[in-house]
């Protein structure tokens, strides 16, 4: 086989590869990219992504403030507050380390409640987006119905006066 012959066919492999990921979390999001997501999609979404935040946020407040932060549980709860934005107040991080993994969750917080206000609000504009395309189909085929009924009674009046000219002598 030719060297251009050999890229080609590396060119087609990693293109059919492109387009049929391999990788279940890859096959998971260009379906979530290609399709409008549902609200159940998106929650599923959001609430794998948050989950994942906050056992990553538990184990990093644990490896990083480890002297405040005695188990994964602890770590846990404080992020459960922090993306949640409850905040009780009674767990902070002292350390630089732990203040700045805390600011991180609560970016992803305030970031968590836009993105379920604007997944939410998608599925309603295209919903109600998709009702007007219905209703304006619907009243399109009715006019025209309407219309094909106009003109076929129009046929039969066209008819009628015919036969009454053929009738009639001239």
């Amino acid at each position: 086989m030719s060297a251009p012959e050999k890229k080609r066919l590396d060119v087609a492999r990693k293109a059919a590869s492109a387009s049929h990921p391999q990788n279940i979390f890859e096959r998971r999001m260009s379906k979530f990219l290609r399709e409008p997501p549902s609200v159940r999609l998106a929650a599923n979404v959001i609430v794998t992504a948050t989950v994942m935040i906050v056992v990553l946020g538990g184990v990093l407040m644990r490896v990083f403030d480890h002297e405040e932060y005695g188990s994964v549980w602890a770590g846990m709860w404080l992020v459960i507050q922090t993306v949640t934005t409850v905040g009780y107040g009674d767990v902070a991080p002292k350390l630089a380390i732990g203040r700045i993994v805390a600011a991180l969750i609560m970016l992803w917080g305030i970031a968590f409640l836009a993105i379920i206000t604007a997944a939410i609000t998608s599925v309603f504009v295209a919903r109600a987006q998709q009702e007007r395309e219905l209703a304006a189909e619907a009243e399109a085929s009715s006019t025209r119905t309407s219309i094909d009924d106009r003109l076929d009674h129009i046929d039969v009046q066209l008819r009628q006066l015919r036969e009454l000219l053929e009738q009639k002598p001239s």
